[in-house]
């Protein structure tokens, strides 16, 4: 089924001025700051490094070539009146710090109450990665995820909770590694219902399957 939705907050992130560089100019680029470093572009062990990581940016941000909407445009409604939560917890979050272009790693909790239509559980998946493979701060990923469900799926609710280390905070500046940041976005009956959003955070926290203890 194909949904018609505002393209206003959940359009594809596009630069808003000069055209995409070449690869050559990202490869150039990267060995203007291997020398910046400090080091020597042309020795043996650097010289095919630009290439790597001109390859490596385009996998990590990647994103930025995914419409979120159109994951989500195909759903099903053969669900027997199923309308309790659907959660998909510990979703591998793979991002990147727009302030430092440092890793973010850690994990996202994704739910919804349906109202007459589910999606595939792949795409969840996808929506998260969608914005993630971005620049991004964490307050904003959270919502964009949160608020692209809602507005697509048009659900009686939405959940996202994203658990996350920087790496511009653990191994820069103030060097404080293990620390983890918490964000949460509630939508509908998730902030509405103190008893439903009772049961997502109870959900998420519960042990996984296999863990000792």
């Amino acid at each position: 089924m194909n949904i018609q939705t505002p393209k206003s907050r959940l359009a594809k992130a596009k630069p808003d001025a000069e055209p995409r560089p070449t690869r050559e100019q990202a490869e150039d680029a990267i060995r203007t700051l291997l020398r910046w470093a400090g080091d020597d572009p042309s020795r043996e062990g650097l010289l095919d490094t630009p290439k790597r990581v001109a390859k490596a940016y385009r996998e990590w941000f990647c994103g930025y070539e995914e419409d979120p909407v159109e994951l989500l445009a195909r759903s099903f409604e053969e669900t027997d009146g199923y309308d309790e939560m659907v959660l998909l917890r510990d979703i591998r979050l793979e991002s990147t710090c727009e302030h430092h272009m440092a890793p973010i790693l850690g994990r996202v909790h994704v739910a919804y109450l349906p109202n007459g239509r589910v999606v595939g559980i792949s795409k969840l998946a996808r929506v998260v990665d969608a914005y993630a493979k971005r620049l991004q701060i964490q307050e904003k990923l959270t919502a964009q995820i949160a608020n692209t469900l809602n507005d697509v799926l048009k659900p009686k609710g939405v959940a996202v909770v994203v658990e996350a280390a920087h790496q511009c905070m653990t191994t820069r500046g103030v060097h404080k590694p293990g620390v983890t940041m918490a964000t949460s976005r509630m939508l509908g009956a998730f902030r509405d219902d103190p008893s439903t959003r009772r049961e997502f955070l109870t959900m998420i926290a519960a042990p996984r399957p296999g863990a000792e203890g």
